[in-house]
């Protein structure tokens, strides 16, 4: 028996229940669930099950991958875990994948470790690159709005970036709606629109909905893509009895005790009535609901195991509300 065996794919990969949805104007086709790799492929994770991921989301059509400069923990160790997946896995079919990174949050000491800068756009891809073992990105975003430096410069970057053949496309995550419209306006005289919009969406919380981003990147033929989708774990069934030992919530990481509160536990109950009535846990309702329409081009999954990442590909067997399931969730959520 190999110890370890070379990697081949599943030949039935794109049979498996994956659907592909087209990111605004452009020939970008995006997997309906993508696997982010923000807090499950760092070094405090094993080679192994990171792998082991990465293998079963690729078996199941999940061609895109989403990462950041600042992704691990550590910092960077996200992009270096991936990099490894790349050349142990995934090297021979690099053609099939949709690999995406990003620049904006803080990476490395000093004033062009943050922010969007040029000087900081630039370093971060080229390092990013570096990690990943890849000659190119296919998309390349500005993680965040910078109040501080002129936003020309920041898109110019960008517009550099994939006319330097670093990235094939770029986008904006996070952006407000001004901004946003003027990255928008900015990208397409230049000639690299931005054909995806990244922003944090879920049931908890509609603020896409509610500021006009989400319709604002369609108007501007840009793909919305989705993360934290199940609000770092709140929509899933793991408090509906209370705070786990192992979870997120008692961990005091970015999901805080002060944000389960009673109010927050009804509505995870009530919801979680909702999706048993449809056949489906909390999670899956929750992650069909952003995919009911085509105003949402993916949803970024996190996956702490093969067998979480395999419980969220079931959201894709039912992604329809009936008008009365939709006012219902609509009831509950509303504050």
């Amino acid at each position: 028996m190999l110890i370890n065996p070379i990697y081949s794919p599943d030949s039935q990969r794109y049979e498996n229940g994956m659907t592909y949805r087209r990111a605004g104007r452009s020939g970008i086709l995006l997997p309906a669930i993508s696997l982010g790799m923000w807090h499950n492929f760092g070094d405090v994770d094993t080679l192994a099950n990171s792998l082991a991921k990465a293998h079963y989301a690729f078996d199941h059509g999940i061609t895109h991958f989403d990462l950041a400069n600042n992704y691990g923990p550590s910092a960077g160790s996200a992009e270096e875990t991936f990099g490894q997946i790349m050349k142990k896995s995934f090297a021979p079919y690099r053609d099939e994948l949709f690999i995406s990174t990003k620049a904006g949050h803080d990476i490395w000491p000093g004033p062009y470790g943050d922010w969007g800068s040029r000087k900081s756009l630039m370093a971060s891809i080229d390092q990013s690159l570096r990690r990943m073992n890849l000659e190119y990105v296919d998309i390349f975003y500005s993680h965040r709005y910078d109040p501080q430096t002129p936003l020309e410069e920041t898109l110019q970057a960008l517009v550099d970036i994939v006319r330097w053949g670093k990235a094939l496309y770029v986008g904006i995550s996070k952006y407000p709606p001004e901004a946003a419209a003027t990255a928008y306006r900015y990208l397409r005289e230049h000639d690299v629109p931005c054909l995806c919009y990244q922003g944090r969406y879920n049931l908890f919380n509609l603020e896409p909905e509610e500021s006009g981003i989400l319709h604002q990147a369609h108007e501007a033929g840009a793909g919305f893509v989705a993360f934290s989708p199940l609000a770092q774990g709140l929509l899933t069934d793991r408090y509906l009895n209370g705070i786990p030992e192992d979870s997120r919530v008692a961990r005091g990481g970015f999901l805080k005790r002060e944000a389960l509160t009673p109010e927050t536990l009804q509505k995870i109950r009530a919801l979680h009535a909702l999706a048993t009535r449809r056949g489906q846990t909390l999670a899956e309702m929750s992650l069909a609901w952003l995919l009911k329409d085509d105003l949402v081009t993916s949803v970024i999954v996190g996956a702490s195991s093969v067998a979480q990442l395999a419980d969220n590909l079931k959201a894709l067997q039912n992604i329809s509300f009936s008008d009365e399931e939709l006012q219902e969730i609509k009831q509950i959520i509303q504050p």
